[in-house]
């Protein structure tokens, strides 16, 4: 098992760990034949999880695209040994003239602002991964989903099943299930073999449940409750299984719960104002049910996240505390309505 640092210096420091792999990613990958493209690698996870790709299979080409509106990020991915094509995922010409790679990571999607431009939510959630689906019909694709896909559930129960039928709320999460849809269509039309990775809350040290949580504190506001629970997963956790997951394809494509246990946002929110030397006050009681998903199946394969909860608390409050960089994107982990 990888060891970890108790704190993180900088971001620099932190983009590292969360791109480092572990000895059964690189044999993993050594196994994988063919080189990895990584679709919409310009989001928030995508830069660590491409430099991981990259550092556990150097001789592979690790391809990146993106529309890299961000300054400086695809100089950072070029000196990573990654390559870098800024791509339209809307334009079907620009999809063409992709090259042909067997393994692809599909990531691009949208959901901050969803709120007044479904229309563009809907384009890239759905018509997006249709587009992509055609073109590489012929390759082995990995795709990102959400648990917000599912309906939820008790919170006394194990979470959500890959079996249980999706029947979310609200219309960014029904974009989301026709983003499953298209893959799975083409999946069968084609037999492209695949996962969708339905990921639930990854951290990050700049944003995430745990980051929102803190930043309320610091702020002397009180947490809301009603959502009582969530799943949370360190973001190199996350990465490296959304990685391995190419070797655990299935033809047609199928449904992969990925995420930490079942997290007490009561509790979190208590370790975290421990941490920070702060009070906290809560607001409202814990709802009934909530979003959660049940992870034995992604834990069969892998075991459990090695990052536990205590950890992630750790490194957040340190992180929040001195005022470290965030990415001012709140998670509305506490939304139940769907309405982002």
């Amino acid at each position: 098992m990888m060891s970890h640092p108790t704190r993180f210096t900088d971001v620099a420091q932190l983009e590292t760990v969360m791109s480092t792999p572990s000895q059964a990613l690189v044999a993993d990958l050594k196994n994988l034949e063919g080189d990895l493209l990584i679709l919409g690698v310009g989001g928030k996870m995508g830069p660590t999880l491409a430099r991981m790709a990259k550092q556990a299979a150097p001789h592979k080409r690790v391809i990146g695209v993106a529309r890299f509106s961000e300054p400086g990020l695809q100089a950072s991915l070029t000196a990573h040994g990654i390559e870098c094509i800024a791509c339209d995922l809307l334009s079907q010409e620009a999809l063409q003239a992709l090259p042909d790679v067997p393994n692809v990571v599909f990531m691009a999607g949208r959901k901050f602002g969803s709120q007044g431009s479904e229309w563009l939510t809907w384009a890239m959630n759905v018509h997006v991964p249709a587009l992509v689906a055609q073109r590489f019909a012929r390759s082995r694709i990995v795709a990102f989903s959400t648990a917000c896909v599912y309906p939820f559930v008790e919170v006394t129960g194990p979470g959500a099943p890959e079996s249980l039928a999706p029947t979310p709320v609200g219309e960014y999460a029904n974009s989301c299930v026709g983003r499953e849809r298209m893959f799975e269509h083409f999946s069968h039309q084609y037999q492209t073999p695949g996962r969708l990775i339905r990921l639930s809350y990854a951290i990050d040290m700049r944003y995430g449940v745990l980051h929102d949580l803190a930043q309320q504190i610091l702020q002397r506001q009180p947490i809301d409750l009603t959502m009582g629970y969530a799943n949370l997963i360190w973001q190199g956790d996350a990465n490296e299984r959304s990685l391995r997951a190419l070797c655990h394809c299935t033809n047609p494509t199928t449904g992969l719960n990925l995420s930490g246990p079942k997290v007490a946002i009561r509790e979190a929110a208590q370790g975290l104002a421990q941490r920070l030397g702060l009070e906290v006050r809560f607001t409202g009681t814990e709802a009934p049910t909530a979003w959660l998903v049940d992870c034995r199946e992604a834990d069969a394969l892998w075991g459990p996240p090695p990052v536990g909860l205590a950890q992630m608390l750790d490194w957040t409050a340190d992180w929040v505390a001195r005022g470290q960089p965030s990415f001012n994107k709140p998670t509305h982990f506490e939304v139940r309505d769907g309405q982002y």
